[in-house]
């Protein structure tokens, strides 16, 4: 899910049109949309592995 997001928002789509078109694949939320808030979340923790990596 985390890949697709972040193609998604390479094309430069909102929080809220890239929640839409995530489906949450396992769990008990299986098969529903996460909210814009879980996909910022998502991102803005891979943005912080990312710069972590690339400084050390």
């Amino acid at each position: 899910m985390l890949s697709m997001a972040l193609h998604l928002r390479d094309q430069e789509m909102s929080l809220r049109d890239i929640a839409k078109r995530l489906v949450i694949t396992t769990g008990a939320k299986k098969g529903q949309h996460p909210s814009p808030a879980t996909v910022m979340r998502m991102l803005r923790e891979h943005d912080e592995q990312a710069a972590k990596a690339v400084s050390t």
